[in-house]
């Protein structure tokens, strides 16, 4: 088994042709026709997760983010992304990144959270065509009063905090959008489709302002609303080559820590 044999797997199943146009998801780095030893999953790559990769023998990383995503005019050692791709190349591990075709898939990113909130009846937030697009709206069986459903949220997520829209703690939700990650650009989609709650992350002061009573906004943050990419990557991989060792970093954590 070839890493060009891996990737073509990996394009089959999350679809590179489904990133934005800013993206630069798919096959970043590496010698395809090297032998492949097995992999490792993280939401990014890091010198950490490189020598986590290193130390289990594993010569493919696939991440979440695409650490090659602007213009890069120089690889040296003064940098760090240099310093990366040099300790790669010298140690024969190749990457790849599923990055916004994942988030696009109706079974990615927002599809996973929306299985682990238990929602039902579950259509594409914002469209692109077809079923794929970004973000999930779904309903819950039974309406739950906010603070209820936050409270879940909280433990499904494993988070101490959740910054929302001011509401009353026992208005009812059963509607509710997701889109892990950055999801502000959708906030009018979630409006629009009647969710009484909308769960993202990256929201900025003003952006909590367009809920105005109608939605309750709920941010959880960036790294612990797309946590469970890793999983949907690590199962695609183990499923399609299960012959061969497929981890999740145990290494990588959130860069954003709360105190």
């Amino acid at each position: 088994m070839k890493i060009k044999d891996v990737v073509a797997e990996l394009d089959a199943t999350f679809r590179p042709e489904l990133q934005e146009d800013y993206d630069n998801a798919g096959f970043l780095l590496g010698d395809g026709d090297a032998e492949y030893r097995g992999a490792l999953v993280a939401l990014d790559l890091t010198p950490t997760v490189i020598n986590e990769a290193i130390g289990q023998g594993l010569n493919l990383v696939v991440t979440h983010h695409p650490f090659i995503f602007r213009g890069v005019k120089r690889l040296t050692d003064s940098s760090e992304t240099g310093r990366m791709v040099m300790q790669l190349i010298k140690n024969g591990i190749s990457v790849y990144a599923a990055h916004t075709n994942l988030d696009n898939l109706p079974w990615g990113v927002s599809g996973v959270l929306a299985e682990k909130l238990e929602l039902r009846n579950c259509a594409v937030l914002s469209p692109l065509g077809g079923e794929t697009g970004a973000g999930i709206v779904g309903e819950l069986s039974q309406p739950r009063e906010a603070l209820a459903v936050l409270l879940d949220i909280k433990n499904i997520l494993k988070i101490p905090v959740i910054r929302t829209t001011p509401h009353d703690i026992h208005t009812l939700v059963r509607r509710i959008a997701v889109c892990g990650g950055s999801g502000a650009p959708f906030i009018g989609d979630a409006i629009a489709a009647g969710a009484d709650l909308y769960l993202t992350a990256d929201l900025k002061y003003h952006d909590f302002q367009r809920g105005e009573e109608r939605i309750i906004l709920a941010d959880a943050g960036h790294y612990e609303t797309e946590q469970f990419a890793k999983e949907i990557i690590y199962r695609s991989i183990s499923e399609k080559f299960c012959n061969f060792a497929c981890r999740i970093s145990e290494r990588q954590l959130s860069i954003v820590h709360y105190i």
